[in-house]
């Protein structure tokens, strides 16, 4: 069974950075995608970034584009998420979470996303 752990949240200020890690295991199948979402309290879950084991393609939400980067580790089986010039509305808890098996293309909608890890605090202070 695919199983995630995502670490690397914290309390930084507005415009510092911190980098998350999920790490995967457990896939059955070589093409999969994994997802960063993000959950703000009294808000709904928002798709952040993914990237495909296949071709490595990523996509961005525009919220975070141009600051936020992800990347995939595949010897270490761990997807980043580098976020910098962090703002206050990012705040949120940060959840990693995989489509498996990949077929096709996926999405930042979390209905694409069979399975989950736990989330990760990030809190942006003003």
């Amino acid at each position: 069974e695919v199983q995630l752990q995502a670490s690397g949240g914290g309390l930084v200020q507005a415009g510092g950075s911190l980098r998350l890690a999920c790490a995967a295991s457990g896939f059955t199948f070589d093409e999969y995608a994994i997802g960063w979402f993000r959950q703000a309290p009294g808000k709904e879950r928002e798709g952040v970034s993914y990237i495909t084991s296949t071709d490595g393609s990523t996509r961005y939400a525009d919220s975070v584009k141009g600051r936020f980067t992800i990347s995939h580790d595949k010897a270490k089986n761990t997807v980043y998420l580098q976020m910098n010039s962090l703002k206050p509305e990012d705040t949120a808890v940060y959840f990693c979470a995989a489509d498996s098996p990949l077929v096709g293309f996926t999405s930042l909608r979390d209905y694409e996303y069979d399975y989950w890890g736990q989330g990760t605090q990030v809190t942006v202070s003003s």
